[in-house]
């Protein structure tokens, strides 16, 4: 089958290690966007961390470009009207909470607008993921956020803290907790709680049902844990040369890292 839309990671895998997208790649994903190929920017970024690659693009405030976000719990065309909805509810946000600090694990929401954490004492995790999404961070304690409940859109919930202490968090989750949550360890210090409902794979299934392409007519191309859901999903699942091994023994095919234009590389080869 042809072609028709073309989902990409971020991080990892659209930009490079300097966290800068390559002329080649601008270039491979200009040809296919001018070819009528959708290119839909796949990430566990808020928007504010997704829009200046959509300007750089050439695919920013369009009603006919679309981003999922937050690892699926969001699915939006460029110009902010949403399509798909799988964020967080408050009361789980409220639970989970509690379970990190009785673990005595830091954490933050991230919602539209902001990046919110309980903890006076910020986790510089916390922080580096403010800068790498260009979201605001707030402390708030719980009783503030709780006055803002029907005003936040809690994309998802994450944990960011030591490895050792995520890895003991995680083991000891609680089933009845976990169930309500779809989890993914993004790096060694992110731990990431989004809608059960949600994940890149079935946010992208939802946003293609609603465009009418089928998953035979969609490429996907990732490098990580949270990327082999649309990598399962689309025709041709595509594992950069940098993936972990799990996303390469899923991928149907394998290109350049993302230091080496890999993304440039599948788009040239599979879809124009």
């Amino acid at each position: 089958m042809t072609i028709k839309l073309v989902a990409i990671d971020i991080d990892g895998t659209l930009i490079n290690d300097q966290r800068s997208v390559t002329p080649k790649t601008v270039s491979a994903i200009k040809e296919a966007s001018s070819a009528g190929v959708k290119i839909v920017l796949c990430t566990g970024r808020p928007m504010t961390g997704v829009r200046p690659f959509l300007k750089q693009l050439e695919l920013d405030h369009s009603d006919h470009e679309y981003v999922v976000a937050f690892n699926g719990g969001l699915a939006q065309d460029t110009n902010g009207q949403v399509i798909v909805n799988y964020t967080v509810d408050f009361n789980d946000y409220v639970d989970i909470l509690a379970y990190a600090t009785k673990h005595n694990v830091k954490s933050v929401i991230e919602t539209q607008d902001y990046i919110y954490t309980t903890n006076q004492d910020i986790s510089p995790y916390a922080v580096h993921e403010s800068g790498l999404v260009f979201m605001p961070m707030r402390y708030r304690s719980l009783d503030q956020i709780n006055a803002l409940r029907d005003q936040l859109v809690i994309g998802k919930f994450m944990m960011t803290d030591d490895k050792d202490k995520l890895d003991a968090a995680h083991q000891q989750l609680p089933a009845d907790l976990a169930e309500r949550f779809k989890i993914v360890r993004s790096e060694d210090y992110y731990l990431e709680f989004v809608n059960q409902k949600a994940g890149k794979g079935a946010t992208l299934a939802a946003l293609c049902e609603h465009l009418g392409i089928q998953s035979g007519e969609v490429m996907a191309i990732g490098n990580a844990q949270n990327d082999e859901s649309m990598i399962e999903f689309a025709g041709t699942g595509v594992a950069m040369g940098n993936s972990i091994p799990s996303t390469l023994a899923k991928a149907d095919v394998t290109v350049a890292d993302n230091n080496h234009d890999g993304v440039a590389e599948a788009i040239e080869k599979y879809a124009l």
